[in-house]
C-alpha cells in the first residue's frame, strides 16, 4: 500500500520548498473536508488520490464522475504513461519513492441512466415532499400541494414508487380538490398543472429513470473487497450534469438516507465511509432556506455515523459560511483573482486557514502551481494544523478514462452485477388508482343496465294494459267480473309502476353521478400516464 502508516494517509508535501509532509489523520477522517480551485489546478488528481488513499485502508468511497476521467481508478498506472518520469520525480521529491507504486482499485460503477455503470434508483416516497419540491423548482404554494399529495398517499396507503405514481395521484387529488381544500388548505388546479409540467420536464430529461425499483440498498455501496480494501463508487455524472438540478438533488438525498439509516458510532477509528460532492456549488445554487439547513443540519451531525463528506468546487465561496466552518481538512489550490469579486473571495479563503509565519497565505493560493495547493488537515485533539504549501503525491490507477470494454468487465465481474438491470413495477399508486376507477365504471354499468331493465318492464306493463282496454266487454253477464278484475289488475300495475318509478328515480341520482366522477377520474389517468 501506498500509505506512510496505518492511522493515517500521506497527501504530500515535504521537499526544500514545501513544508513538512501533509497527511490526513483517518480518525478525523469523518471530520468533512474541502478541495478548491480553479479549473486545471489539479482538484480531479487531488481528489483521485484521497480516493485511492482511503480505499487502501478499508474505507469505502462514493464519488461523482463529472468529466468522465476518474474511471482510472478501475487501472494501474503504469510506466508507459507519458507522465511516468514526472510522477517518479515528484514521488522522489517529496520523499515517497519507496512508498509509491502502482495498483488498480476495487470499482463499482453507477449510472442513473444505466448505461456507463449499473441503474441506481430510489423511490418518490424515499425521496419526500422536500426534495421532490426542490427537484421541480416549486414555489411555496405548489410545495404545499406536494405535502398534501404525499399525506394523501401515506393515509390511504398508496405506494410512490415512479413518477406515474405521483402523476396519478395528483389527478386524483384535482379531481377531489373541494374535499382535500376543507381538510388541507387550498389545492388550486394551477399548483397541479405547474408541478404536471415539471415531471413532464424531469421525464424528459430522463429523471423518470431515477425512480422505481429495486431502489438502492445503502449496504451496496459501503463495501470492502475481499482484500479488506474500501470499494469505490463511481457515478458516471458527465451526461447527467446536463440536468444539474437532478444531479444535485439525488446527491443530497443519498447524503440524507446515510444520515437517516446509519446508526450511530461516536468516534471511530476510520470512517465507515467518504463521500466526495464534486460541483459542489450546484447543491446551493437558487437553493430555498429550508434545504440549505438541512444540508447543515446533515453536514453537522452525519459524522457521528461515522460519514466523511468533502466538497470539491472552484471557490470556497461557493459553499455557505455555516457549512465551510464545519470543514476541516482542506485542500486549495490555485485561484485567480482577476476581478474584485475574485480578490474578496481569495482574501475569505486565505483567512479560513491557520496562519504560517513561513509564506504569506493569500499570495501561496495565486501562486501554486497545477499539482500544488496549500493545504491543512486536523490534527492532534482535533485542531486545525497550520497551513502549508504542499506538492501533492502522484496518483497510482490510471489518469485519465479506461475503454468502454474495460469498463463492461468491471461491471460484469462487480459484486452486485445483475442485481439492479431488471426494473420491477410492482402495484403502487398508479396501478391502485386505476383498479378503483375501473371497478367504479362497472358499478355504474351495472346500474345503468338496471335502470334500462326497469324501464323495459314499466313499457311492457303499459302495452298489456292497453291490450285489456281493447279486449272490453260490454255484455251484462260478465262486466261485473270483468270490471272487478280490471280494477285489480289495474291497481296492482299502478303500484308496480309506482314502485319502479321510485327504484328509478334512485338509481339516476346515484348511478349516474357515480359515472360522471368515475370518468373523470379515468380520463385524468390516462392523461397523467
Amino acid at each position: 500500500m501506498a500509505e506512510t502508516g496505518l492511522d493515517r494517509i500521506f497527501v504530500g508535501g515535504g521537499g526544500e520548498a514545501y513544508g513538512e509532509a501533509q497527511e490526513l489523520l483517518l480518525k478525523y477522517g469523518n471530520r468533512h473536508g474541502l478541495i478548491a480551485g480553479a479549473t486545471g489546478t489539479g482538484k480531479t488528481v487531488t481528489l483521485q488520490i484521497l480516493a485511492e488513499s482511503f480505499a487502501a485502508q478499508g474505507v469505502p468511497v462514493f464519488l461523482s464522475d463529472v468529466k468522465g476521467d476518474l474511471s482510472g481508478l478501475a487501472k494501474s498506472g503504469s510506466a508507459d504513461f507519458k507522465l511516468h518520469e514526472a510522477f517518479m520525480s515528484r514521488a522522489e521529491t517529496i520523499g515517497f519513492a519507496e512508498a509509491y507504486k502502482y495498483e488498480a482499485f476495487p470499482v463499482t460503477f453507477w449510472d442513473l441512466f444505466g448505461e456507463q455503470g449499473h441503474p441506481i434508483r430510489t423511490t418518490v416516497a424515499e425521496m419526500g415532499p422536500l426534495l421532490i419540491s426542490r427537484l421541480l423548482g416549486l414555489t411555496e404554494a405548489q410545495e404545499g400541494v406536494i405535502n398534501v399529495a404525499f399525506r394523501v398517499a401515506d393515509e390511504q396507503g398508496l405506494p410512490l414508487l415512479d413518477l406515474k405514481d405521483l402523476q396519478a395521484l395528483l389527478v386524483w387529488c384535482g379531481e377531489n380538490a373541494d374535499e382535500l381544500t376543507l381538510r388541507y388548505g387550498n389545492i388550486s388546479k394551477s399548483s397541479l398543472g405547474a408541478i404536471q409540467r415539471g415531471l413532464l420536464v424531469l421525464e424528459n430529461q430522463g429523471g423518470d429513470k431515477l425512480f422505481g425499483e429495486p431502489a438502492l440498498e445503502l449496504s451496496d455501496i459501503i463495501r470492502t473487497d475481499v482484500d479488506g480494501r474500501g470499494r469505490i463508487n463511481i457515478l458516471a455524472a458527465d451526461t447527467l450534469m446536463s440536468a444539474p438540478g437532478l444531479y444535485a438533488t439525488f446527491l443530497l438525498w443519498l447524503l440524507s438516507e446515510l444520515f437517516e439509516e446509519l446508526p450511530e458510532i461516536g468516534n471511530p477509528d476510520k470512517p465507515k465511509l467518504v463521500f466526495f460532492f464534486d460541483e459542489a456549488h450546484l447543491l446551493f445554487d437558487d437553493a430555498p432556506k429550508a434545504l440549505v439547513d438541512k444540508v447543515e443540519q446533515v453536514a453537522r451531525l452525519i459524522r457521528s455515523k461515522g460519514v466523511g463528506v468533502y466538497f470539491v468546487t472552484q471557490n470556497p465561496d461557493d459553499i455557505p459560511e455555516d457549512i465551510l466552518g464545519q470543514l476541516g481538512n482542506r485542500v486549495q489550490h490555485a485561484l485567480r483573482a482577476f476581478t474584485a469579486r475574485d480578490q474578496k473571495a481569495l482574501r475569505l479563503a486565505a483567512e479560513t486557514y491557520r496562519s504560517n509565519p513561513r509564506f504569506d497565505i493569500e499570495e501561496a493560493i495565486k501562486q501554486v502551481g497545477t499539482g500544488e495547493a496549500v493545504t491543512s488537515f486536523l490534527i492532534k485533539k482535533g485542531e486545525p494544523g497550520v497551513a502549508e504549501r504542499t506538492l501533492i503525491r502522484p496518483p497510482s490507477s490510471k489518469l485519465g478514462p479506461i475503454t468502454a470494454a474495460e469498463r463492461a468487465e468491471v461491471m460484469a465481474t462487480s459484486p452486485i452485477a445483475g442485481k439492479y438491470e431488471a426494473v420491477l413495477d410492482r402495484e403502487s399508486a398508479f396501478e391502485m388508482l386505476k383498479a378503483r376507477a375501473e371497478a367504479a365504471a362497472k358499478a355504474a354499468e351495472a346500474a345503468e343496465k338496471a335502470e334500462e331493465e326497469a324501464a323495459k318492464e314499466v313499457s311492457g306493463r303499459e302495452a298489456l294494459e292497453r291490450e285489456f282496454s281493447k279486449a272490453r266487454r260490454y255484455d251484462g253477464q260478465n262486466y261485473s267480473r270483468t270490471s272487478s278484475s280490471r280494477s285489480s289488475s289495474r291497481k296492482s300495475s299502478e303500484k308496480s309502476i309506482g314502485e319502479q318509478l321510485g327504484k328509478m328515480v334512485m338509481k339516476e341520482l346515484t348511478g349516474t353521478t357515480g359515472k360522471r366522477i368515475v370518468r373523470g377520474i379515468l380520463g385524468g389517468l390516462f392523461k397523467a400516464r
